[in-house]
């Protein structure tokens, strides 16, 4: 007999999360073009402007462990999260534009890892696979609508209207958190360095790490990729297509992956992902991108979800918050380094080849899941 898996509670959970992850997405994707416009800035401030928000974010995951979790906790990071957004609408400098980001990092790693450790406690242990699978549909929605809503609104809008628009769904996701039930958490750590990470977690970490540095080369960089070769309407619908292509695998993948294990769809989703970087460096035409964010979309849009339910299947009942945070803080890792070290590449090489390097990690990362596979 199966388990419910969508209760009220997991479909609010899953909304926090999509609203949480849209304004992420819908930032970071946008953030490097704002900088650019309203500030003047170099290729190198402007990865710095974008990937101190995940340094935000990976403290803010590490202070999870030190904290028990109650429904009064996440309703109070909600509210700080909204009011980190208010701040995006005082234009100073640089700077402060830089301390923006970090405050508003912490707040996204605290709610995001508070929702992600509790929707993995309330999945039926049998159907796991499946139940995070769904969940993880969230991230794949908000991964594609973020972005295409925040190029949408440079091309016809002004960037004021992107942190109206943030600052609604922060406040849409503040009205969700009073709805739900929070069961208490109180797997409060020792405050030492060993209680940081799982250390279970740790080789599908750098798995999530090196596929989420890949994929932040999209996500940050593909707005002024687009401009470069003339397809920026065509950039606009990448992310829609997309999380189309997310949506399509999701439903049956997470049953595979309970019933056959992870390998069957990893792999594939691996050389999908690099097919995609690889025909996204080529996009001289708007089909040739398309044909990538569909690619993409099938193979990194698997890993992701994929990963965390290895993530969370490997690590102790007991430790299933610290698991969580592990698992985000090393995609954090990825997401926030990505963009910073690729500032110094596309000067270099440009947009395309930069793609093409990181079809190069994606081989990498291939090699080392199969060393970390036979060692596990």
């Amino acid at each position: 007999m199966k388990t419910k898996i969508w209760t009220k509670d997991f479909i609010i959970y899953s909304s926090i999360n999509f609203l949480l992850i849209l304004v992420y997405f819908l930032l970071n994707s946008t953030i490097t073009t704002y900088a650019q416009i309203e500030y003047n800035a170099s290729s190198k401030m402007m990865g710095l402007i974008a990937g101190i928000f995940i340094v935000g974010a990976l403290i803010g995951r590490l202070l999870i462990g030190f904290l028990k979790i109650t429904k009064k906790m996440f309703i109070m990071n909600i509210l700080f999260f909204t009011l980190t957004i208010i701040l995006y609408f005082i234009k100073l400098d640089e700077a402060f534009l830089i301390i923006v980001r970090f405050l508003n990092g912490i707040s996204i790693g605290i709610t995001t890892t508070i929702v992600g450790t509790i929707v993995a406690l309330v999945i039926p242990e049998h159907r796991k696979g499946e139940g995070i699978s769904y969940f993880a549909v969230s991230t794949a929605l908000a991964t594609g609508l973020g972005p295409f809503i925040g190029i949408t609104l440079t091309q016809n809008s002004n960037f004021i209207n992107i942190f109206y628009i943030s600052f609604i769904f922060g406040i849409i996701s503040l009205i969700f958190s009073f709805l739900i039930n929070v069961p208490e958490n109180d797997n409060r750590k020792n405050l030492s360095f060993r209680n940081l990470l799982d250390k279970r977690t740790l080789p599908i970490g750098f798995i999530i790490f090196l596929s989420a540095f890949s994929f932040s080369g999209i996500v940050s960089y593909i707005n002024l990729y687009a401009i470069e070769i003339d397809l920026v309407k065509t950039a606009s619908f990448f992310f829609i297509l997309y999380t189309m292509s997310v949506l399509f695998s999701r439903p049956f993948t997470g049953k595979i992956v309970d019933i056959h294990g992870p390998n069957i769809i990893m792999y594939p989703a691996f050389i999908l992902f690099f097919l995609g970087l690889i025909t996204l460096s080529m996009s001289h035409h708007s089909w040739i991108m398309m044909f990538s964010a569909i690619l993409i979309g099938l193979g990194f849009g698997n890993i992701s979800s994929i990963t965390q339910t290895i993530a969370v299947s490997n690590a102790n009942p007991q430790n299933i918050g610290l698991a969580t945070s592990t698992f985000m803080i090393f995609m954090d890792l990825g997401n926030g380094i990505g963009p910073y070290a690729l500032g110094f590449i596309i000067p270099l090489l440009g947009y395309s080849d930069m793609y093409k390097v990181l079809s190069i990690v994606v081989i990498f990362t291939v090699f080392l899941y199969i060393i970390l596979n036979k060692k596990s």
